[in-house]
């Protein structure tokens, strides 16, 4: 049994220098001791250990003990250390830009407080807005990785599994957010990597949010997100300061449950959705690999045109006869019951009024209680059963205009559930294949950016029902109606 919890964090150094050191009983200048000594060199039989000597054998102890520990925890936690994804980390450092950007006067705009520790959906929200309000102030736009833990930790601990603490941003995104060029005509610097912006901006100007972000700003239900947005935009404008630095100690300028206010979110969708930012979003090579090699899952080639089976497949056209369901499930359902006793909204994109699937929000229940009608309406509508996904299923497929041939569940659930849920959909209609996100056959380094690979076929099937509370399906609806797909193609539980 290893002396260590199971998913113990390694830090940096112990990785480097801890269980791997090279230990020798060797000083730097001077020969080799050894690690037993007498105080008679004649009388062998009887040894007597140094100090230095018993220092050298304690490292040597527990050198072996950890590296021992490490296995068994690897062997526990039934997986090999995650990658580090060193070569994308090493692109982001020599961008092409850079050399010209070192010879003329560039602004930039880096959020060293931006949203961490936290879901995709959740840090892909803050992301791109920071990115809109860099691009609307013609600044670079500073991207720094997708982080987990901040405390320098290399591996961190996720039910049980090792997931990387720190991922590159370009190993899971593409496109003018990780440097990518903005269309012809738009002057908007290109976006560099926080290693390069402190290289050019050793004393940048630091903000502290507060400034603009004040509690009336913050929690006002009559201040809009294009209000906030605003606000800030007048106040970069009015720097000249080169180099301006988020305060890392601060909130980020758009609060988590700024997303979760239809009333204050929605004001900003006119400008978000026709913003090179998300029009000519990207995915990383990984996720593109990936989608490419398990295309089965999502359009058979058997049944499609020779077009669509070809390499050079047009990535922002939609996938015809597919339909994606995002079917959250695991610790999602006490998520779910915490939105009904708090009588939670819809999330941001989500609640375009427009859309087909609406949501009323409870009005008899909130502040950590609600009643059982609602109760049971969330969970339906949040953590549905297999039941109702399939009449849900059945319901759309009926009022589709497309003939819907394939179905793709993206989704957490346990494999059993998944099988039973996919068998269901299956005789529930003529379905020529149905496949889910625990079908994908993933590279190592593929399996840690696995739900931008979800995202990016999401965002192009040709009907996706999500999760109304997600942040995930929210980020896939913009993306879909930045790329010009039907408002009635987004549904929801």
């Amino acid at each position: 049994m290893s002396i260590f919890p199971v998913g113990a964090l390694i830090t940096p150094a112990e990785f480097q220098h801890g269980p791997h050191k090279n230990l020798s009983t060797k000083p730097d200048n001077g020969p080799r001791l050894p690690l037993f000594t007498s105080s008679n060199p004649r009388k062998m039989s009887s040894y007597r250990l140094t100090k230095r000597g018993i220092r050298i054998l304690a490292l040597v102890i527990l050198a072996f003990i950890a590296s021992v520990a490490l296995v068994f925890q690897q062997d526990l936690l039934g997986q090999r250390l995650p990658p580090l994804y060193k070569q994308f980390r090493k692109q982001e450092q020599h961008l092409t830009h850079y050399n010209e950007y070192e010879k003329k006067p560039i602004k930039y705009l880096w959020a060293a407080n931006h949203a961490h520790s936290s879901g995709w959906g959740n840090v892909m929200q803050d992301i791109i807005m920071v990115a809109l309000l860099a691009h609307e102030t013609k600044r670079s736009y500073v991207f720094d990785d997708y982080i987990w833990r901040k405390d320098g930790t290399i591996y961190s601990d996720f039910n049980g599994k090792l997931i990387p603490s720190r991922i590159p941003l370009s190993a899971l995104v593409g496109g003018p957010l990780v440097g990518g060029e903005f269309p012809d005509g738009d002057d908007a610097p290109r976006a560099v990597s926080k290693d390069y912006f402190n290289k050019v901006c050793p004393n940048p100007t630091i903000i502290d949010t507060s400034i603009i972000n004040t509690e009336h700003v913050r929690f006002d239900d009559d201040v809009s997100a294009l209000q906030v947005f605003n606000l800030w935009l007048d106040k970069i404008n009015s720097m000249d300061d080169d180099c301006i630095e988020l305060d890392v100690h601060s909130n980020t300028i758009f609060e988590f449950w700024i997303f979760g206010n239809r009333k204050r979110v929605l004001s900003v969708f006119p400008l978000l959705v026709h913003n090179p930012v998300v029009t000519n979003w990207g995915w990383s090579p990984l996720v593109y690999a990936a989608y490419e090699s398990n295309r089965h899952l999502f359009q058979p080639s058997s049944s499609l045109p020779a077009v669509f089976r070809s390499p050079e497949e047009d990535y922002n056209q939609p996938i015809p006869g597919l339909l994606a369901l995002h079917v959250r499930r695991g610790d999602f359902e006490n998520h779910c019951q915490h939105l009904a006793n708090w009588s939670a909204d819809w999330n941001a994109w989500n609640t375009l009024p427009e859309l087909p699937d609406t949501f009323v929000r409870p009005t008899d229940g909130g502040w950590g209680e609600t009643s059982e009608a609602n109760m049971n309406m969330y969970i339906q509508r949040c953590y549905p059963s297999i039941e109702q996904i399939v009449e849900k299923v059945k319901a759309v497929v009926a009022a589709s205009v497309d003939p819907l041939r394939y179905v793709y569940i993206m989704t957490n659930g346990a494999v059993p559930w998944v099988e039973e849920l996919k068998t269901s959909i299956k005789s529930s209609g003529n379905w020529d294949h149905v496949g889910s996100s625990r079908d994908l056959q993933l590279t190592w380094e593929e399996k840690y950016v696995a739900h931008g690979l979800d995202m990016f076929v999401a965002s192009r099937a040709q009907i996706l029902i999500g999760n109304g509370w997600s942040s995930l399906t929210s980020n896939v609806v913009l993306l879909r109606l930045a790329h010009n797909m039907s408002l009635e193609s987004n549904r929801f539980w």
